[in-house]
C-alpha cells in the first residue's frame, strides 16, 4: 500500500474526530481571490522535510516551462518517456487540441488567479485557468469507486490542525510538466494548504505518485497571495489560435 493512500485512509478512519459536544476548533479562513505570489516567501524547509525521500521538487512553478526532455528529476519509466521525447509543442498547437485544458496536476501552479470559497461541508476552488472548478469534500466520504474521470477529479479533504490536506483520485490523463511528460489515469495527489500568520501568503504543497508512469514521486511547492476585492475571469480560450500558431 502506497504512502498517499496510507494517509487518506488514516485521515478518514479518524483526522478531525471529536468528542460529541466539543466545540468544533477554529479554522483558517482560505477564502477570497489569490493570485501565484510575486514575491513569495522560501520555500518551508519543516514541510520539504516532510516529503519522502524517493521525490522530487520540481521547480517550474508560475510562468517558467521545463525544457524539451527535462523532466524536473522525475524517473519516468520507459514507455512513458519514449512518448515524452517524441512530443513537440506544435503537436498541441492546433485547432483541436489548444483549448484542451489540463488537470490540476499541472493546473495548479499556473500564473493564473484562484478564487476559494470555503464552507464546513465543502471547499471550491475556482480556477482562472481554463475555468477549472475543484469541489473539495470535506463531510467524511471516501473516494467512490466508479465517479467519473476529469481534470479535476475527486478530491476529499480533512484537516490537520491549522492545515487543509486534499486528496484528489479519478484524474484524467494529462500533462504534468507542460513538455511532453503525462500522467496516467491512476495519478494520485495530495495537496496541503496553510496559510500564513498574518493571512496574505497561502502555500501548498503538491505530492503526487503515478506508478504507471514514474518510479519515484513528484511535488511541488507554490505560493499565492491575497489580494481582496479581485475576482478571476473568464478563461475564454479561443481555438482558431492553433490555426495561427507559428512554431
Amino acid at each position: 500500500m502506497t504512502r498517499l493512500v496510507v494517509l487518506a485512509l488514516v485521515c478518514l478512519a479518524g483526522c478531525g474526530a471529536r468528542s460529541a459536544g466539543e466545540r468544533p476548533p477554529q479554522r483558517p479562513d482560505l477564502s477570497g481571490y489569490w493570485m501565484l505570489s510575486r514575491a513569495a516567501p522560501p520555500p518551508d524547509e519543516t514541510i520539504l522535510k516532510t516529503l519522502p525521500p524517493n521525490t522530487v521538487l520540481l521547480k517550474d512553478t508560475g510562468a517558467t516551462e521545463l525544457a524539451l526532455g527535462d523532466f524536473g528529476g522525475l524517473e519516468v519509466k520507459p514507455e512513458a518517456l519514449a512518448a515524452a521525447r517524441a512530443w513537440r509543442p506544435e503537436d498541441e498547437m492546433t485547432v483541436s487540441r489548444v483549448c484542451v485544458p489540463p488537470s490540476i496536476v499541472y493546473a495548479m501552479q499556473g500564473p493564473f488567479p484562484m478564487e476559494i470559497y470555503q464552507g464546513t461541508e465543502l471547499i471550491v476552488f475556482k480556477l482562472e485557468y481554463y475555468d477549472l472548478v475543484r469541489i473539495v469534500f470535506m463531510d467524511g466520504r471516501p473516494h467512490p469507486p466508479d465517479a467519473p474521470h476529469s481534470k479535476v477529479g475527486h478530491s476529499i479533504g480533512w484537516w490537520e490542525d491549522s492545515t487543509l490536506v486534499v486528496d484528489t483520485t479519478h484524474l484524467s490523463s494529462a500533462t504534468i510538466t507542460n513538455n511532453g511528460l503525462n500522467h496516467s489515469d491512476d495519478v494520485h495527489v495530495i495537496e496541503r494548504f496553510t496559510l500564513s500568520e498574518d493571512g496574505r501568503f497561502l502555500t501548498a504543497v503538491q505530492e503526487f505518485e503515478d506508478p504507471d508512469v514514474l518510479e519515484n514521486r513528484g511535488a511541488r511547492y507554490i505560493v499565492w497571495q491575497r489580494e481582496p476585492g479581485q475576482y478571476v475571469f473568464p478563461y475564454e480560450c479561443d481555438p482558431s489560435f492553433g490555426a495561427n500558431y507559428q512554431p
